[in-house]
């Protein structure tokens, strides 16, 4: 399963992809809004978290993502138990290694 996080602190991007190939998942971090934004692909998760983001970019990357076939998922703490907690929910603890 693909993931691409947006928003979040950098100095947490290493735990950010770390929890998720703990899920057996693939990241990309965007912590910042860059011209990257624009190579999100398709992933089939894409976590937003609201308070690291400016509004500028929380309406670029939905009308960059919208019409695409993709679970979001908002939060508005960026800490790695709120990841946890939504890669729980979207992925499943069956996937979570031990």
């Amino acid at each position: 399963m693909s993931v691409v996080i947006i928003g979040g602190n950098e100095c947490m991007t290493r735990r950010y992809v770390e929890l998720c190939q703990e899920y057996d998942c693939k990241a990309k971090v965007y912590p910042k809004m860059s011209a990257g934004l624009k190579n999100l692909g398709s992933p089939d998760l894409l976590v937003l978290f609201t308070s690291t983001m400016s509004h500028k970019m929380l309406r670029s990357v939905l009308s960059t993502t919208k019409g695409q076939e993709m679970s979001v998922a908002r939060s508005h703490t960026s800490s790695a138990a709120a990841l946890r907690g939504i890669l729980e929910t979207h992925v499943g603890t069956k996937y979570a290694k031990a």
